[in-house]
């Protein structure tokens, strides 16, 4: 099996677990969103070990926070299923835009010295990806018009998250942040634009923006 395919059939995996939580939301999606954390704060103090207390502790907000966002957004938000869609799509999105778009179009690198692979196509191709996607699920949700113009914005966001687990992951000299998903890597290789637009969006919602 092809890297491309063996990435596509997990993340296709994936993605049908996160939305059948999503949609029976309760106790099963606060079973996933807790397991996610804990997988990325053990893969984070895997990464910095070595690095002192502070990183450790900023291990455990990261992982916390953005596992708390999702449920307050799921359960505590209006219309919060179809506003945790919105973020799943633009965080899924804005990967599958910079992917498709970095490969085939090439060009300039992002940032070379943190992560060699990403280009400056990449980063515009998740930003349009995000915003078209966005798009079009708050229209057929019907959820405040403000999201339409935060998606390319937390397309941004969820690209300086991929980037700064990869400067992480860099300065560890390591690959990826686990070995458990085929093509992905670990759960802070597959969540890392997760955790920004996440928090922001309840952020948002919390400070009655949107």
């Amino acid at each position: 099996m092809s890297d491309l395919a063996l990435r596509s059939l997990s993340g296709i995996t994936l993605i049908l677990i996160a939305l059948a939580a999503a949609f029976l939301g309760g106790y099963v999606f606060a079973v996933l969103a807790a397991s996610a954390a804990v997988l990325m704060f053990a893969e984070w103090r895997k990464i910095t070990s070595g690095w002192g207390f502070a990183w450790s502790a900023a291990g455990f907000f990261y992982a916390l926070l953005p596992a708390l966002a999702l449920l307050w957004i799921r359960d505590r938000a209006d219309q919060g299923f179809e506003l945790l869609i919105w973020v799943f799509i633009v965080t899924w999105s804005t990967d599958i835009g910079a992917y498709f778009a970095g490969r085939a179009i090439g060009g300039p690198k992002l940032a070379p010295s943190i992560s060699p692979n990403k280009t400056i196509a990449g980063l515009f191709g998740g930003i349009v990806s995000a915003g078209l996607a966005g798009f079009a699920w708050s229209q057929f949700a019907h959820l405040p018009a403000l999201l339409i113009w935060v998606a390319p914005l937390l397309a941004v966001a969820a690209q300086v998250g991929d980037l700064f687990e990869s400067w992480m992951k860099r300065k560890a000299g390591v690959k990826d942040s686990g070995t458990w998903l085929p093509g992905h890597g670990g759960a802070l290789d597959r969540l890392d634009g997760l955790v920004p637009v996440a928090v922001i969006t309840a952020a948002l919602v919390l400070g009655g923006y949107a």
